[in-house]
C-alpha cells in the first residue's frame, strides 16, 4: 500500500513556473513507476509525464515536452514535477500516481495502482 500526497499547486501567471512535489508513504517507493496526470473540467484525465523506478527513463506528453521535467528522490520517497513556461491550457488538477507495472502502458491511467488527492494549478492570463 502506498499513500501519495501532492503539494505545490496554486495560481501562476502565464510564462511562470511551479514545482509540484508528491510525497509517498511506505518503504518500497523505489519499486514504483511514478506518473503525473492532469484533469481539466469536462475533460478526461491526461497523461503528463512518468519516470522509471531508477529515474533514468522519463516519458512526457506532447503538450508538455520541453517545458516540464519529472524527477524523483528515492531516498526521500518523493517525485517532483518542475513546470516552466506555463500556459492557460495547463490549468487543471494535477495528480501523482504510482504503478507496480513495467512496460509501455505508462500513459494509461488505469495501469496505475495508487493516486494522490490532486492539487489545483491555475494559469492566469
Amino acid at each position: 500500500q502506498v499513500q501519495l500526497v501532492e503539494s505545490g499547486g496554486g495560481l501562476v501567471q502565464v510564462g511562470g513556473s511551479l514545482r509540484l512535489s508528491c510525497a509517498a508513504s511506505g518503504r518500497t517507493f523505489s519499486r514504483y513507476r511514478m506518473g503525473w496526470f492532469r484533469q481539466a473540467p469536462g475533460k478526461e484525465r491526461e497523461f503528463v509525464t512518468a519516470i522509471s523506478t531508477t529515474g533514468i527513463t522519463k516519458y512526457y506528453g506532447d503538450s508538455v515536452k520541453g517545458r516540464f521535467t519529472i524527477s524523483r528522490d528515492n531516498a526521500k520517497n518523493t517525485v517532483f514535477l518542475q513546470m516552466n513556461s506555463l500556459k492557460p491550457e495547463d490549468t487543471a488538477v494535477y495528480y501523482c500516481a504510482a504503478s507496480e507495472r513495467f512496460g509501455s502502458d505508462y500513459a494509461v491511467p488505469s495501469k496505475y495502482d495508487y493516486w494522490g488527492q490532486g492539487t489545483q494549478i491555475t494559469v492566469s492570463s
